[in-house]
């Protein structure tokens, strides 16, 4: 049998020196070189088809490299433009744009426009005017915000009555349960008056707040407020259109706020101290019956010569769901000078209050009535809150040979909120005087005068 001899066999043959006849050798190494060639081509082509494999390797390698520069890029970009929207102002609304910046900075319009009309009804043999009446009660604009590191400001300006005039105007600091102002606010006399009048109950404050002549001066004051707690004090000179005066004075108030159940308790109390500070100073208190848009005065001490003004007030107060109740009373001592007598006046009043609707409340904030919200606003499918209100308010102007009359009225309210920023009040007062300054006919000065008020009320 004939076995054939592969090249194979033929290199080892000759690597081990076999001797193989000459033809056969000569055949088999042709066989050789052509095996050889073969598997040098073959060789070329791995080596090509690795070069191949190589390169697309290489390009494979750098498309993830591409890849995964351009996804890190865009990481990045998206970090970026979040830190960069993070920075961006937000923009949110409470009745106007409430514009929040990066590192604590805010801003936020303010104003409020109330119109009021009625009548009031005096006995005509008096010679008081009395009759139809309206007026723009406040039409105010301002701003407010915070700026970093803690502050904040509050600035509003009043066009009602045909003239400017600055209400708040103040630089705050808070820090925790601290908070400082100093500017012209609020000095801390009595919870009616200390209300906002977008809040209060009635179209006007109850009778001793205007008699003793409260408002907003100039100074500097401290508040802490931490659980129930609310203290407040001041030192203040006087409005900021009466900087030229002497008056100089201290205000003080502590209020407890605890809760009881669902029912909000207020518990409060004021001290007062204005020094006139001037030889030729005096003090008037009066007041009108009820609605503000009548200049007439039934009960009114005239100018007496003073030194200085100390008043003591009392507060409370109970918000339990539809139903709310408050109760102030407030004494006003004035010094004279000399040996003219020191009389103390009173006023205060009692109130009750009641909604119709059904899940709406008195709101409170900070030892203070806030804003009514109605569970069911119009535009909402709603038809906004509806809420009564009854109050007995007195002022006793007469003391130490002093008569400046007696008042006791009696008021009601309803007020329809048909949203959060809406108001419409009707109010009917009937104040019933002792010691009036005008006399009736035969010289009688005990009378009742009769007040209508309407109000229609926008802020934001």
């Amino acid at each position: 049998m004939k076995f054939p001899i592969t090249s194979a066999v033929v290199a080892v043959a000759v690597a081990s020196g076999w001797a193989l006849p000459a033809q056969a050798q000569d055949a088999d190494s042709a066989a050789v070189q052509q095996e050889l060639a073969e598997m040098r081509a073959m060789m070329a082509r791995m080596a090509a088809r690795i070069d191949t494999l190589e390169g697309e390797l290489a390009q494979a390698e750098a498309k993830a490299d591409a890849a995964q520069t351009s996804a890190g890029e865009a990481v990045a970009s998206a970090a970026a433009a979040q830190e960069t929207a993070s920075k961006a102002p937000s923009i949110a609304w409470k009745g106007a744009p409430l514009i929040e910046g990066e590192g604590g900075w805010s801003f936020k319009p303010r104003g409020r426009l109330m119109y009021d009309v009625g009548f009031s009804s005096a006995p005509s043999s008096t010679g008081r005017a009395d009759g139809f009446g309206n007026e723009a009660r406040r039409a105010r604009l301002g701003v407010e915000g915070d700026i970093p590191g803690g502050f904040g400001y509050k600035f509003e300006l009043d066009f009602a009555g045909g003239e400017v005039d600055a209400t708040d105007a103040y630089l705050s600091y808070g820090d925790g349960p601290i908070e400082v102002i100093v500017g012209q606010h609020n000095n801390f006399q009595s919870l009616d008056e200390l209300t906002s009048s977008l809040h209060s109950s009635f179209i006007e404050r109850a009778a001793f707040t205007d008699a003793f002549g409260f408002e907003r001066r100039v100074g500097a004051s401290v508040t802490y407020k931490q659980g129930i707690v609310l203290a407040q004090a001041g030192l203040f000179t006087d409005n900021i259109n009466d900087t030229s005066s002497k008056n100089r004075g201290a205000d003080a108030r502590l209020v407890l706020m605890p809760k009881m159940g669902d029912a909000q308790l207020h518990l409060g109390g004021s001290v007062h101290y204005n020094d006139l500070d001037d030889p030729a100073a005096s003090v008037r208190y009066r007041q009108r019956p009820f609605v503000h848009f009548t200049s007439e005065r039934f009960v009114n001490t005239g100018n007496l010569a003073a030194a200085s003004e100390t008043g003591y007030g009392l507060e409370g107060a109970v918000i339990a769901g539809p139903f709310h109740a408050a109760a102030e009373g407030f004494w006003q001592q004035v010094s004279r000078p000399g040996a003219l007598s020191d009389p103390t006046f009173f006023g205060g009043y009692a109130e009750v209050g009641y909604f119709l609707t059904s899940g709406d409340s008195r709101g409170y904030k900070s030892g203070k009535f806030d804003r009514v919200k109605p569970a069911n606003p119009v535009g909402k499918g709603g038809f906004g809150s509806v809420q009564v209100n009854l109050r007995y308010d007195y002022l006793d102007l007469n003391d130490a040979g002093i008569t400046g009359g007696i008042q006791n009225a009696y008021q009601a309210s309803l007020i329809w909120k048909p949203t959060d920023y809406v108001l419409f009040s009707l109010n009917y007062g009937k104040q019933a005087y002792d010691d009036a300054v005008y006399a009736a006919a035969g010289g009688d000065t005990s009378y009742s005068v009769d007040a209508f008020g309407a109000r229609a009320q926008v802020d934001f």
